[in-house]
C-alpha cells in the first residue's frame, strides 16, 4: 500500500494532474544519477533529475508471494552521465533503482512506486533497454559457504592473505599491439607463461585508465582477456597485472606458499567414493581409490 501526503491525494482527486516519472540510479561506487520523462529538470532529495528524452517503461506487474517482479526501462543514450562506455564497463551493474511518481510542479508531492536493481542491459546503437529487478531477486542468490574442492576466497583478500603487491605476484607492462581482447605486451619477460592466467589487469593510462578486466590466458608476451575492453586499447597503454589463481590446493601451496589459508576442502570424498560398491568384507572399495 502506498501512503500519500494529503496535498498529493488532493491533487490526484482533482482530476487534472501534473505527473511525471523519475528514475534514480545509485551505482555501487555511490554515484547517484537522476532522470525524468518530464520536459524540464527536477530536483528533490538532493538529486537532480535530468530531462532525458526517450525514456519509457513496460507495464509493471506485482505478484503475490516471493516471485521476482521485473520491468524494462528503455531509453536513448542522450545524457552525458549515461553513455555506452560506462554501461559496457559495468559501472551500472546491480545499481539500485528507484522509480518515483512525481508531481512536477510540486516535487515534494511524490510516491515511490518501485525499488530494485539493474539486471541485464541490452544496447543497440544509441539506445538501451535495462531490466529492473525487484528486491525479491536477491532471495535467489546463493549466500554462505559451499563445501567444495576449490577455494572460495578472492585472491589477495583478508581470508586469502596473499600480498599481491609483492614483485613476485605483480607485473607492470605496456601494450605493443592489440586486436580485440588479444594483446601483445612488453614488460612481462621475467614471468613464466601462465603466471598471470586467471589474474587481473588494471589499466593505468589510455582510454581505459582506471578500469580492470580478468585475464583469460597468459603466454609469454601474449595476453587474452575474457572480454574486449569498453574503449579501444592502443599501443603504449600502460597497465599493472596481478598473478592468477586456479583455486586449487596445489596452486595455493606451490605458487603462493599459502596452503594454511586455503579456503576449500581438498580432502572431502568425491562422487567416486560415494557411488562405489561395498565389498564382501564390509569395506568400501572406493576408499582405496578416492
Amino acid at each position: 500500500m502506498k501512503t500519500l501526503s494529503p496535498s498529493f491525494q488532493a491533487h490526484l482527486d482533482s482530476g487534472a494532474t501534473h505527473l511525471c516519472w523519475c528514475w534514480r540510479l545509485t551505482r555501487a561506487d555511490g554515484v547517484k544519477l537522476g532522470f525524468t520523462d518530464h520536459d524540464r529538470d527536477l530536483t528533490f532529495d538532493g538529486t537532480a533529475f535530468e530531462a532525458a528524452s526517450g525514456f519509457s517503461a513496460t507495464e509493471v506487474k506485482d505478484g503475490v508471494g516471493l516471485s521476482v517482479d521485473n520491468l524494462d526501462v528503455s531509453g536513448a543514450l542522450s545524457s552525458a552521465h549515461l553513455n555506452e562506455d560506462d554501461l559496457a564497463a559495468g559501472l551500472f551493474d546491480d545499481a539500485r533503482v528507484e522509480i518515483w511518481r512525481v508531481r512536477w510542479d510540486a516535487p515534494e508531492d511524490r510516491v515511490l512506486m518501485r525499488a530494485g536493481s539493474l539486471g541485464e542491459v541490452r544496447r543497440e546503437g544509441a539506445a538501451f533497454t535495462a531490466e529492473v529487478r525487484g528486491l525479491a531477486h536477491y532471495l535467489n542468490q546463493e549466500t554462505g559457504r559451499t563445501y567444495q574442492y576449490g577455494c572460495d576466497a578472492a585472491l589477495g583478500d583478508a581470508r586469502c592473505g596473499v600480498n599481491l603487491s609483492l614483485p613476485a605476484y605483480r607485473g607492470v607492462g605496456a601494450v605493443v599491439s592489440a586486436s580485440g581482447h588479444r594483446l601483445t605486451v612488453s614488460g612481462l619477460e621475467a614471468f613464466a607463461s601462465g603466471w598471470f592466467s586467471g589474474g587481473l589487469i588494471a589499466w593505468t593510462s589510455g582510454a581505459n585508465a582506471g578500469r580492470t578486466m580478468e585475464v583469460r590466458t597468459h603466454a609469454g608476451a601474449n595476453l587474452e582477456l575474457w572480454q574486449t575492453m569498453a574503449a579501444a586499447v592502443a599501443p603504449g597503454d600502460a597497465f599493472t597485472i596481478t598473478a592468477g589463481c586456479d583455486k586449487t590446493f596445489a596452486a595455493c601451496r606451490a605458487k603462493f606458499a599459502n596452503g594454511l589459508n586455503f579456503r576449500g576442502f581438498p580432502h572431502i570424498p568425491g562422487n567416486n567414493y560415494v557411488m562405489a560398491p561395498v565389498s564382501t568384507d564390509g569395506q568400501n572399495d572406493g576408499a582405496a581409490r578416492a
